[in-house]
């Protein structure tokens, strides 16, 4: 008989509880959605590294390459830049020699499609044109920067520091001054 009693005292207590969660009408409440999983992802893994250099040959930073499915991100580090805006482009040679860095050529794929300059050229741009790169009173700058180059790598290819702001425009070089620091990318 004891059995019995506790029995039917857990039905009422049960009985409670689903009448005190019933919405109007005798329905019950909702229940709250599971939480989502995430899906875990892989970090992301550094494809290639330009070490730059000042015509000095002094360290003005580095840049490291991440590749994706249509183009590449750029992790920008410098150190020892001028204060101010940089523009800052992808060269086609893998050569960074003083004190000018022409060894660099132009700009990335300029030979096979010769593209004007100017991520704001109506008839642009080309694959060497970047976002420009803003560096502090201490030297430093620090940014990701994007170049839309679908299935190209940029091992091989040299990174162009200039001592100005690319306008986006004009040619040849957007009014981006000398070039103050260069880098060659590398495999990791």
């Amino acid at each position: 008989m004891r059995i019995l009693t506790l029995a039917a005292v857990s039905a009422l207590i049960a009985g409670a509880a689903m009448a005190q969660s019933t919405g109007h009408a005798g329905h019950a409440a909702p229940s709250p959605a599971p939480a989502a999983t995430p899906i875990p992802t892989p970090a992301p893994t550094p494809v290639a590294t330009a070490a730059l250099k000042t015509a000095e040959g002094a360290d003005a930073g580095t840049v490291t390459a991440f590749a994706g499915p249509k183009g590449t991100v750029l992790v920008v580090e410098g150190k020892g830049w001028p204060q101010g805006w940089h523009g800052v482009h992808l060269h086609a040679v893998a050569r960074c020699e003083g004190p000018g860095f022409t060894s660099a050529g132009a700009h990335a794929n300029h030979a096979e499609d010769p593209s004007p300059h100017g991520l704001l050229n109506t008839a642009g741009p080309d694959l060497g044109d970047l976002q420009n790169v803003h560096a502090g009173a201490d030297g430093s700058a620090h940014a990701e920067v994007y170049a839309a180059n679908p299935g190209q790598s940029v091992v091989g290819l040299s990174f162009l520091v200039h001592a100005n702001r690319d306008d986006h425009v004009s040619q040849p070089i957007g009014g981006a001054g000398a070039r103050i620091a260069c880098g060659v990318f590398e495999a990791n």
